[in-house]
């Protein structure tokens, strides 16, 4: 089962029991059995008949704006869905020990890999921001709530990000500060775009397994469509979205003609997204042994669903993922 990315113009269909893709440049067809999710960043036409058709295959459609900003997911009828599993989730989040206790792990989760990322390009300058994160790791199992934890997060992560420059080796696209809506630099593109990315591909998943994505503990269960993606993506944003961006640019397979400025803000144009969404899906599809066997990173991410299910309903106290390299 594979990802869909298209960022062309045109008609998304039904032809017998396989998707087409009807655009200027002609037809694309896919056999619908090996499609997982579609990620639609151009724009795209379709009808009642294609939702059908998917929704008995249970694939999932994601909806990304002109500027490549995710803005909503089609997602087929939870076959998944489970009432109990829904009721756990809220007894964690409205007890505010057990939300706490998760909340703790993925920032742990994610501070650890912002680290383990930053010892895989490790000098001299790099080595001093890592002891430093290190020990503000160590106050994480002392925050005594939500608010303090995100505090602690967001200390952690300003560390992290001024140790961008000591990886990045192109002036060009060197870090200025981290600048979300708009983006204002090449980098700050790539991190916004990658980022969303991140959110969708775990949202993804969690349809897959018996989670409500609506429910999370470090993002606050509000007004928000969905949290726990949010909570999860600290944990790969690091080793997926990262790691990427690091690579595009010190291998110069991505400049400053990959972006466009337009309102103000600075976005990756078509050719960017191109580059980008290769090494995302080249990442996600990537294996790495776990437990001595070789899983990819979007069935990781699954397994990280499931040990949260395990420690929702009892079965066995929650551990993060921690990068091996």
């Amino acid at each position: 089962m594979k990802n869909i990315y298209i960022l062309s113009s045109g008609e998304i269909k039904r032809e017998g029991n396989t998707l087409c893709f009807e655009s200027s440049q002609g037809k694309k067809f896919v056999p619908v059995t090996s499609v997982s999710e579609i990620y639609l960043f151009g724009e795209v036409s379709l009808n009642r008949k294609l939702l059908e058709f998917i929704s008995e295959n249970h694939i999932i459609l994601h909806f990304f704006n002109y500027y490549g900003y995710y803005i909503g997911s089609y997602l087929p009828r939870a076959h998944y869905s489970s009432g109990f599993m829904i009721i756990k989730q809220a007894e964690h989040y409205l007890d505010k020990e057990k939300r706490l206790i998760l909340a703790k792990k993925f920032v742990y989760g994610g501070a650890m890999n912002m680290i383990k990322v930053l010892k895989y390009y490790e000098n001299d300058e790099l080595r001093k921001k890592i002891e430093t994160m290190e020990e503000k790791v160590k106050l994480i199992d002392s925050s005594n709530s939500i608010d303090s934890l995100m505090a602690l997060e967001a200390n952690i992560r300003e560390d992290y990000y001024s140790a961008f420059n000591d990886i990045i080796n192109v002036d060009e696209m060197k870090f200025n500060g981290r600048k979300r809506r708009p983006p204002k630099s090449p980098l700050n593109a790539l991190i916004s775009f990658g980022n969303g990315l991140m959110y969708v591909a775990v949202l993804g998943e969690i349809y897959k397994t018996h989670l409500d994505p609506r429910i999370g503990y470090l993002h606050s269960t509000n007004f928000r469509k969905f949290t726990l993606n949010l909570d999860v993506s600290e944990i790969f944003k690091p080793v997926i979205i990262d790691r990427n961006i690091f690579a595009l640019i010190n291998r110069l397979e991505i400049n400053t003609s990959d972006f466009s400025e337009e309102d103000g803000g600075i976005y990756l144009n078509e050719k960017g997204r191109i580059k980008f969404l290769k090494q995302f899906n080249e990442r996600l599809n990537q294996t790495i042994t776990i437990e001595r066997r070789k899983v990819s990173y979007q069935m990781l991410i699954r397994r990280e669903l499931y040990k949260i299910e395990k420690h929702i309903i009892g079965e066995k106290e929650y551990s993060p993922y921690i990068s091996q390299w």
